[in-house]
């Protein structure tokens, strides 16, 4: 079975609320078995635009990545980075050829 990943590309506007966001969701990361791959640190951007934080997370299965991102403890997480970062999200499935 593929794996399922998040890709969130971020422009933080307001770094403490950010972190707020961070704790909020720890939970539902750690129910749904999320594992961080890439959180933040140095990029080099070499075709194309992008924002400035990029954030790469790994779990099981598509599934999981798509149930945790609609559970209700993600969401309420969510509300609190909306207003203080402006984001791009995909969710996809890992290539298991």
């Amino acid at each position: 079975m593929a794996k399922g990943y998040w890709i969130g590309r971020m422009d933080v506007k307001d770094a403490a609320v950010y972190d707020t966001y961070r704790a909020a969701n720890a939970a539902p990361l750690k129910a749904y078995g999320a594992k961080f791959l890439v959180r933040g640190g140095q990029q080099d951007v070499r075709e194309g635009d992008w924002r400035s934080r990029t954030v790469v997370l790994e779990f099981a299965s598509y599934a999981d990545a798509v149930a945790c991102y609609e559970s209700d403890a993600y969401r309420a997480a969510k509300d609190i980075r909306l207003p203080v970062a402006d984001a791009d999200m995909i969710i996809v499935e890992g290539y298991d050829g």
